[in-house]
């Protein structure tokens, strides 16, 4: 699952061949979630609040880019959140 983004001890990754909705992983630690692209909630998982308050802000951000590489399953490197 390549990974496509990291900040503040949180990874991003995403999996083309994934099952739909399209979605993206974040691992922080030994917590996991699952969030939807388009609607950013957070599918299943057990992350921290502010970890989870993070990423959310982190995938507001990059959205639209995210959303490109799930449809063209190509992936890069994304900035981190600041």
């Amino acid at each position: 699952m390549p990974e496509i983004a990291r900040f503040y001890g949180i990874v991003i990754k995403l999996f083309f061949g994934d099952h739909p909705p399209p979605h993206f992983h974040a691992v922080y630690g030994e917590y996991v979630g699952l969030f939807n692209i388009d609607t950013l909630e957070m599918i299943e998982g057990d992350l921290p609040n502010r970890a989870k308050d993070l990423i959310i802000e982190w995938a507001a951000i990059n959205k639209e880019e995210m959303k490109k590489m799930w449809e063209k399953q190509e992936f890069h490197k994304l900035p981190p959140l600041e």
